[in-house]
């Protein structure tokens, strides 16, 4: 996953969970305006949310965000 896609899911993670508290789950679209302005970054990230880890439909920010700095 190239490294801005990291650290815009970092951000968004950090945003939702300051907002909505420790528990708040989220999907890969979250990542993204509601328009398809960047089809292989959302391709890239629907690739490494579905296809590489099998992820639910949501998830919790914290989980994703502790995989993203991982380097999962």
């Amino acid at each position: 996953m190239r490294e801005s896609l990291r650290a815009k899911i970092i951000t968004v993670c950090d945003k939702k969970i300051m907002l909505k508290g420790d528990k708040v789950g989220l999907s890969f679209y979250a990542f993204f305006a509601n328009k398809n302005d960047n089809p292989d970054l959302l391709m890239e990230a629907a690739t490494w949310w579905i296809q590489v880890h099998k992820l639910d439909h949501f998830v919790k920010a914290k989980v994703i965000k502790k995989m993203v700095e991982k380097g999962l």
